[in-house]
This record gives structure tokens, sequence and C-alpha cells, in this order.
């Protein structure tokens, strides 16, 4: 009997650990850690492709987000999108924010930055587009004092179905703690295309909602939706890019699990 039990615990073992294994040759490093290969930034003002200011750069092995050339900000917000679209995937990113919020950066904007997904494509973005259409993962830090969740959900040009009702509300607010100082924060996202979107902060979900959709109340999403070749609102996959919004970020170990649909 004890031979039996050894064995078969060390055949769950094995098929753990196996299993461990394959998961992770499965997810892809989106940054190699070295330079912005795969990325492309798109800014306000600016074309698409044009990085003013080396607002995006690498320095000493993390992605980083610096505004020392802009003087004010001017909402001069930005996106870092990668070239390949996806669907159905997980997505994992360590962020952490640092020094001093641009001058003339927004209130809100402070310690704020953001994952965006189902993203449009970035060259149908106008020249003084803010933010592209798309579902963004708020990235948010502390103050020193009161609470401020992260991994949020805010809405440009879309809309989402929560408990079966359509939420048109710009932002809604995770159930997360407050991460302060500048210490790593881990954020995951799992999509499932035009399904259910799980946001995820230490292996907790903190906010989950479905069906995401084009708003056709919003003159950039109109652009997408006269465009379409169905009647359909739903948004089945898209680009990813990552925020700058005016406060120093810094990102590493970016990386996706792509799924079965």
């Amino acid at each position: 009997m004890k031979y039996v039990t050894k064995c078969l615990a060390l055949f769950i073992a094995v098929t753990v650990l196996t299993t461990t294994a394959a998961g992770a040759e499965k997810w892809q490093q989106l940054f190699n850690g070295k330079d912005l290969t795969g990325w492309t930034p798109k800014i306000r003002g600016y074309e698409f492709g044009e990085n003013f200011g080396n607002t995006f750069r690498v320095k000493e092995g993390v992605m980083q987000v610096g505004y020392e050339a802009y003087g004010p900000f001017q909402e001069r917000f930005g996106h870092l999108f990668y070239k390949t679209p996806y669907s159905n995937y997980r997505f994992r990113v360590e962020y952490r924010f640092f020094g001093d919020q641009s001058q003339d950066g927004p209130g809100w904007a402070f310690r704020n930055s953001g994952v965006m997904i189902h993203c449009q494509d970035p060259k149908t973005m106008t020249k003084n587009q803010s933010f592209p259409v798309s579902i963004e993962v708020q990235l948010l830090g502390g103050s020193a004092e009161g609470k401020r969740a992260t991994s949020n959900l805010c809405t440009p040009g879309t809309n989402v179905v929560m408990k079966g009702k359509l939420e048109t509300r710009h932002c809604i607010q995770s159930s997360s703690k407050t991460y302060r100082g500048d210490g790593w924060v881990t954020a995951e996202i799992e999509v499932r295309g035009g399904k259910a979107i799980k946001h995820i902060l230490d292996g907790e979900v903190v906010l989950e909602y479905d069906q995401p959709q084009l708003d056709p109340r919003d003159n950039d999403a109109k652009r997408i939706i006269e465009k379409r070749k169905d009647d359909s609102l739903i948004l089945g996959g898209g680009y990813i890019s990552l925020q700058s919004e005016s406060h120093p970020i810094e990102f590493r170990k970016v990386e996706i699990l792509v799924l079965e649909d």
C-alpha cells in the first residue's frame, strides 16, 4: 500500500511539474530587455512611429517612460503599441512608478498609466487623438494617504456589460488594495475575445466583465463602426499598448500566454 501511495504521489508531482513547464513554455516575452523591437509609439500631436522626446526608451533592462524633453505636458498622451493583435490570451506586466509627474500633467494622471487591450489599429488613429478606442486596464499608484485602487476599468470609445447590464460609465473601480511607493506591482489580464475579461492582482480577480464593444456615441468609435462589414459592436480582439500619461513609469517582464479560442 505504501508503495502504491508513493507511486501515486510521484505521478502527481511529475504531472504538476510537466504541466507547469509546458505552460511556462507558452508564455512569450514581448519585451526583450534590450530595445523596443516590436513596439511602436503613437503620441498625441505626432505621427505614428514618432517617439517625441524619447518618451519611450529602454534603460538598464527595463522599458521606461519619461518626460525630460517635454516642459509643460500639454496633453501629449502617448501609447506604445505591440505589433501583433490578439484575441484570447493572458497578459502579464510588472510595473512601477517613480520620480515626479511631468509639468502641468493633469491631477488625475498622478501615478497613472494603463494597459490598453482590444485597441484599434494604431495606424487608424488621428494625429490629435488622445487615446485609442480600446479597453483600458488602469494602472494606478497610491499617494501617501487615502485609498486608491489599481487595475480599474476605463473605456475610451467603448462600453462593457457587467452583471447583465450595459455599462456606459467611463471608469469603474476594482476591488484591489492600494499600492504605494516605488515597488514593483504585477498586473495580469485574462481576455476571452469578445466574451469575458478579468483583471487579476496577486492571483485574485479584482474586476470582471464581458461583451467589450464599441460605443456608437463616441466620434472615434463611429469611424470604426462605419467601416465594419456587419452591425455587431462587439470587440473580439485588437492590439495591446502601454500608456504614457505624464507620470514616469517603468515596465519589465511584459509577457503573453496565447489561449485557444
